[in-house]
């Protein structure tokens, strides 16, 4: 229902005085709607509120790695999985229940998370083009013409393998995926193409290319890589 978390910056846009609201940052607001849960940041001046997490470190310590030697982290994750279903076998001293149960139990009244994770990604803002294309990390990457207007403000997501334009402005709050897969939006930027007689990039020679995606712009790095035109970004 809720997680308990330290004032770190990921959390906490800035420091407030004790009794005041603390603001939080969008990103972890908008996590933790994603996973239907309350964050609940820990108060200021308050160590005692993080014991339960950091004594874990601690027990460890005393149970697993004192007074042994390991010459290998195999060896060392060998030692703690044979130590834990010792562990899960006695009486916690707080709650008086044997632990393992206990853990079955709070398992069983977790929810389910969500069909489709929660996706991490810088976020940035670029202006339209007059030829329907926003740039970003030297890439061009097309927008339907008849949705978005000439310097219309999108908001870009790039993740490791994915680059989306976002605009609250579209229809129904479209995302809009470079490149264009089978569907009205391909058939959109085709048609803007034939009316407007500017060549969208080409695609890709090889059908394994096709079958992908277009390389994140993280990965283009060599001069020859920029300036191979074989991709549609």
């Amino acid at each position: 229902m809720s997680i308990v978390y330290d004032r770190t910056k990921t959390v906490v846009r800035r420091h407030v005085a004790p009794g005041e609201a603390v603001p939080l940052h969008p990103e972890a607001v908008a996590f933790a709607e994603h996973y239907d849960f309350d964050v609940d940041v820990l108060a200021a001046y308050r160590p005692q509120g993080k014991g339960r997490v950091e004594r874990q470190v601690g027990i460890i310590r005393d149970h697993v790695l004192a007074r042994r030697a390991f010459s290998s982290i195999e060896e060392m994750n060998a030692a703690f999985a044979a130590w834990v279903p010792l562990r899960r076998a006695k009486v916690h001293g707080t709650h008086g229940e044997v632990i393992g149960l206990r853990a079955v139990r709070d398992h069983m009244a977790l929810r389910p998370l969500p069909a489709t994770p929660y996706a991490v990604a810088q976020r940035h803002l670029r202006y339209v083009g007059k030829d329907c294309l926003v740039a970003f990390e030297a890439n061009l990457y097309s927008v339907p013409a008849t949705r978005v207007r000439p310097r219309q403000l999108v908001e870009i997501r790039a993740t490791k393998s994915q680059v989306t334009l976002h605009s609250k402005l579209l229809t129904a709050k479209a995302t809009i995926f470079w490149p264009p897969t089978p569907g009205p939006l391909a058939e959109e930027l085709g048609s803007w193409t034939r009316s407007t007689g500017t060549a969208c990039p080409p695609e890709p020679a090889a059908a394994s290319q096709r079958a992908g995606t277009c390389p994140h712009p993280a990965d283009l790095t060599s001069p020859a890589r920029r300036r191979d035109r074989s991709w549609p970004c």
